[in-house]
């Protein structure tokens, strides 16, 4: 039986179409005014975007060496996650398998780096990575994000393997399979929700990240998008039309990354939490 529309389901749409417009103003104003020459910006910023000019894409791209910061940024985020996926999930599995009261402090240790405010190790940090000769490379860059998101993805690991029971790994045991055998045959596959969440949350942050690829490799041909977008932005003068049209195509493939996995993003928080 179907239910009738009441007053208060009529008010809730209307919250949820007026939040969703106002949402997507910013995005209509970002995408409508990168297709607008720098002389024409002032004029009608609300107007309708005229698609046909695609100069600011072109510039942003030939000015920027985009194609050279883009393939920076996936090299960084790719490794990054891959290596936070992998020590994340395996040090989540002792820590959520282990009875001892080390593994419980340990847990303990690393939710506290979640809370602790990464800006009080930043200058320790680019002091580290200086006298490892590391600045201006992908390497520095992969090292503090791993370090960085490592507390979160045990979080949520342990958290989701907790929920689930230890049959299928004991059976494994027993047919005479090692406990890394366990982990990449029968628990890992078993991640995939939670991992899909790992991979959004860490990855939007690492592709967006500004500041830190700014300290360790702004000035250097390895660059990330959002630091070679900044050079659109000067002293006197900011060209706003090549900044628009760079964050729309650097926001592309990320984007994307969302999309194919938004899924398992719902899913994992809603197992994850129950754990």
């Amino acid at each position: 039986m179907r239910q009738r529309y009441g007053k208060s389901q009529w008010a809730l749409e209307a919250v949820m179409i007026l939040a969703a417009i106002i949402y997507f103003i910013p995005v209509y104003m970002l995408v409508q005014l990168s297709f607008r020459p720098g002389h024409e910006m002032a004029q009608s910023p609300l107007g309708l975007p005229s698609f046909s000019y695609l100069g600011n894409y072109l510039q942003a791209w030939s000015l920027a060496n985009m194609g050279q910061a883009m393939l920076n940024s996936a090299i960084i985020t790719s490794i990054s996650l891959v290596a936070l996926v992998a020590f994340g999930s395996m040090a989540a599995y002792v820590l959520a398998r282990r009875k001892q009261r080390l593994a419980y402090w340990v847990y303990i240790l690393f939710l506290a780096g979640i809370i602790l405010p990464f800006q009080l190790g930043l200058l320790p940090l680019y002091r580290l990575i200086n006298e490892l000769q590391l600045l201006g490379t992908h390497a520095s860059l992969i090292i503090y994000n791993v370090g960085h998101f490592l507390p979160l993805a045990i979080f949520l690991y342990t958290g989701f393997l907790r929920a689930i029971p230890r049959e299928y790994e004991e059976a494994a045991l027993v047919d005479g399979a090692s406990h890394l055998q366990v982990f990449t045959r029968v628990v890992f596959p078993l991640l995939r929700p939670i991992t899909g969440t790992v991979i959004i949350v860490a990855g939007v942050f690492i592709w967006n990240d500004f500041l830190t690829p700014l300290l360790y490799v702004g000035g250097t041909s390895s660059a990330t998008l959002p630091v070679v977008i900044y050079q659109f932005v000067g002293q006197y003068e900011a060209r706003w039309e090549l900044v628009f049209a760079g964050l729309i195509m650097g926001s592309l493939p990320i984007l994307v990354l969302y999309f194919l996995l938004q899924r398992h993003v719902i899913r994992g928080f809603a197992s994850g939490l129950k754990g």
